[in-house]
Order: structure tokens, then C-alpha cells, then sequence
């Protein structure tokens, strides 16, 4: 808490302390994730330390990764962003360093206790009920903080960006306690087919209603800046906008098109998950307009690129996402490291890239000055895009291989020698995304505490 308390001395602490929340979870969080896949390399090699163990260490990394590193990311870069857009102050930057401590202590405690095996056992969900609580807690700060930012604006009109970050912030406090079954805190869960349906409709729309949103929000308001063009299209903007909150909401029972859940409601979700193409596209237009002709400036601004890039990858795991809601391909995808790999191109190649870029750019706006090394941003840029490129493509392939290997009839077993040297290549890209989050860390505490740049 010293680096935190430091922060009062500067300007923007809450936006300072996010981004340092960010950086040192996302180390946290990809140090799990390779421990995690280097386990499934060796299932062995952990065996003597129950808190370590890959049922421990993966809801950790999980949780991490969305709660740590990405959602802060996005909230830092939206507590500067939203000011800049109202022309004022954020409301209140006392109650922003109290929403940032209390956020650690949540991510601290939420660590511990998962490495200690107390854990709901359901996905996206695993944290227990008093963290849970602490979640919604600190949502709900950063929504007050927010809106009240909004309500002393100087200007009238509201741009695109303000919409998605409020609607990011109150969208996820109302389904995370849904989801995690907030109101019964013995169990966090109800029972049976009913659970099952309101843990997907919460474990999609933490990625849908969190995650999207404030990428999307980020996107809009770094893009046009970085090319010094308007947005191409404000219209373009609001379709996305409502297009993705009433779409998205309904398709999470795409995942449990194997189970007993109402026909009415799976119909519902693989109808809404193809239609997932008019919010992505509109957004993806959009962005994409704004840059035509102007792909040099985007290629000058490491912030920009991260989050161009991020758009591509929106592209991809949107197109992956709406196939895979259909009965006939879900049949070879679901249950296998396809999945695992739709999940990182979502979280890690579009909204952790966009998380990453929107840092890059607004650090240097809050500090007067630049990143402290432009070389080591874009040697941590190459790392990332590389690996979670070879993360879709390993585990993509790995996933077909199950997938169609058990659709024959195949035991469990009889395929791990199959997919092994994927896992190898997959735990030897995840050290390239551990090196990437600690060159992260270098990079932004010394942008943050040191003047001039080390290296260009």
C-alpha cells in the first residue's frame, strides 16, 4: 500500500492506481497461467503442494486475469478518459484511491482464499461470498464516482465512450451478484438445471457486459485521437451500443445446448449469438473507417497499436463465438481446448491488448511525458500479439483433435499423447506472455516515477 499511498502526491491517483493494479496482477496472472500449463505438461510437478495444484491454481489465474489485470487496465484508462470527454473532474479522487486499495485487498484476499481451496466451484464464479460482496462493493464505488463525474460535466453532449463505461460499471455489479447467487451466502448457488442457467447468463456477460464495453469505450475515444480524424460514424456508435446490451444478454445458454434446459431458451441464445454480428460489426466498421488512410499514425502510437490490434482479434473470437453457438459445429468444439482458446483471443487478444494500449496512451497524457522505453513497449507488444496468436492457433488445433477424437468414441486418455506437444508449445508461449507482463511492470512504474525515457 506505500506505492498506493504515494499516488496522493501526484495528479490523476486513481487512474495512476489502476494502471499499477493492472500491471502487477497481470504478472501475477500470467506467472498462474503458464504454472498452470506447464502442469499439464508434468501433472506431477506440483503434487507436493496442495495450493498449487492445477485445481487451485486455475480458477486463481481465471479470476486474476479479469478482475486483475484487464478490469483495472480499462478502469484506468476510463477515470482519465471520462473527465477529458465531460470537460471536468473526476468526482471525487479520495473515494477513486479508496476504490483502488479496497480492489487489492478483494484480488489479495480472492487469491488466498482460492489457494486455500475455499471456492464455490462454479466457472467465473469460483470467489466466496464475502469477496463477492467486496466485488460488487467496489463496482458500485467506481459507478458512484462515475456518474457524479457525469452529473457536474461541462459539456452537454454525452460521446459514445461515456455510454459504454457507465453502462460497463453498473451492467457488471447487477450481474455479478446475480450470477454469483449473492443472496444466499451459505452456497452461492442455487440448485440443479436453474443454476446452471443463471451461472452462464452471469459467466458470459462478464466478458459481454465488463469486459466488451469498456474495451469498446477505450477503443473509441484512443483510435480517432491517435489518427487526429473524427469517429466515422456517432450513428454507427449507438446501434452498437444497444445492439450489444439487448444481444448479448441472452446468449450465455449457448453453452449448455447438452443440457435440459428450456428448447425456447437455447433457441434464444444461438439466434442472439449469430446476431452478434450487428454489434461487432458496427463497432468493427466504425473503427475501421476512422483509420482508413491513416494506418502510419495508428503504427506511431504504441497505445493505438495495441488497441488496433485488439479490434482484429474482436473480429475473430466474434466470428468463432456465433459458429460455435451452432448445435452441429458445438458438437466437435465445446468441452475441449477450443474453447480454451476462443477464451484467450476474447480476454488476453481483445480486451487485454485494448487494456494494455489504453495505458500506453494515456500514461504519457496524465504524466506530461513520455513512456519511459518506447523499445520495451513494443518489444512487450510483439511478445503478446505472438503468443496469443499461438495460442489460437495451438489450442485451436488441440481442441479439433479431442473434439472429433470423442466424437468417434474415443476415451480421454487415448488422446492426451495426441495433443501433448501442443501443450508444450502452448506453456512455452505462455513464458513469451510472463516475459511481456514483466517487461509491463519495468516499463510503466518507470514511466510513472521516473522523468525522460530510458531508450527510444
Amino acid at each position: 500500500m506505500v506505492i498506493f499511498r504515494k499516488l496522493d502526491t501526484i495528479s490523476y491517483p486513481t487512474a495512476l492506481g489502476f494502471a499499477l493494479t493492472s500491471a502487477v496482477w497481470m504478472a501475477i496472472a500470467t506467472f498462474t497461467g503458464l504454472l498452470g500449463a506447464t502442469e499439464l505438461i508434468a501433472p506431477d510437478l506440483t503434487s507436493a503442494w496442495g495450493w498449487l495444484e492445477f485445481g487451485r491454481i486455475r480458477p486463481i489465474h481465471v479470476n486474476l486475469v479479469i478482475f486483475g489485470f484487464v478490469g483495472p487496465g480499462l478502469f484506468s484508462a476510463a477515470v482519465y478518459i471520462l473527465p477529458r470527454l465531460l470537460r471536468t473532474s473526476l468526482y471525487s479522487e479520495r473515494l477513486g484511491v479508496l476504490t483502488v486499495s479496497a480492489w487489492n485487498i478483494t484480488l489479495l484476499a480472492a487469491t488466498v482464499s482460492l489457494s486455500l481451496g475455499y471456492s464455490q466451484g462454479r466457472e467465473y464464479a469460483e470467489m466466496v461470498w464475502p469477496i463477492d460482496v467486496l466485488i460488487v462493493v467496489g463496482l458500485l464505488l467506481l459507478f458512484f464516482n462515475l456518474v457524479m463525474t457525469v452529473r457536474k460535466r461541462e459539456e452537454p453532449v454525452l460521446y459514445v465512450s461515456v455510454w459504454y463505461m457507465l453502462a460497463a460499471v453498473i451492467l457488471t455489479a447487477s450481474t455479478f451478484a446475480l450470477g454469483n447467487v449473492i443472496w444466499q451466502p451459505s452456497t452461492g448457488a442455487l440448485a440443479g438445471i436453474p443454476d446452471a442457467i443463471i451461472l452462464w447468463f452471469y459467466g458470459h456477460n462478464v466478458f459481454g457486459l465488463f469486459l466488451t464495453p469498456l474495451s469498446i469505450g477505450v477503443a473509441y475515444y484512443v483510435i480517432p485521437r491517435a489518427c487526429r480524424a473524427p469517429l466515422y460514424s456517432h450513428t454507427l456508435s449507438l446501434i452498437g451500443f444497444w445492439a450489444l446490451i439487448v444481444v448479448y444478454t441472452h446468449i450465455g445458454t449457448h453453452h449448455l445446448l447438452q443440457v435440459p434446459v428450456p428448447t425456447w431458451l437455447k433457441v434464444i441464445a444461438i439466434v442472439d449469438s449469430v446476431a452478434m454480428v450487428i454489434p461487432v460489426m458496427a463497432f468493427l466498421i466504425n473503427i475501421w473507417y476512422t483509420v482508413k488512410g491513416k494506418l502510419g499514425e495508428i503504427h506511431a502510437d504504441i497505445g493505438a497499436r495495441f488497441i488496433f490490434s485488439g479490434t482484429i482479434m474482436y473480429f475473430f473470437v466474434s466470428i468463432q463465438g456465433s459458429m460455435m453457438a451452432l448445435p452441429d459445429v458445438q458438437r466437435v468444439t465445446h468441452f475441449n481446448n477450443w474453447v480454451v482458446g476462443h477464451a484467450h483471443i476474447g480476454v488476453l487478444g481483445f480486451s487485454g491488448m485494448i487494456a494494455i494500449g489504453g495505458l500506453y496512451h494515456v500514461l504519457p497524457l496524465m504524466l506530461r511525458r513520455p513512456v519511459y522505453s518506447l523499445f520495451l513497449a513494443d518489444l512487450q507488444y510483439w511478445l503478446i500479439l505472438i503468443g496469443v496468436s499461438g495460442f489460437a492457433v495451438v489450442l485451436t488445433i488441440a481442441g479439433l483433435i479431442q473434439g472429433n477424437a470423442w466424437l468417434n468414441g474415443e476415451t480421454v486418455y487415448r488422446v492426451l499423447s495426441q495433443i501433448h506437444v501442443y501443450y508444450v508449445i502452448r506453456a512455452s508461449l505462455g513464458l513469451m506472455i510472463f516475459t511481456g507482463a514483466l517487461i509491463g511492470v519495468y516499463n510503466m512504474v518507470g514511466t510513472i516515477w521516473f522523468r525522460g525515457e530510458a531508450s527510444s
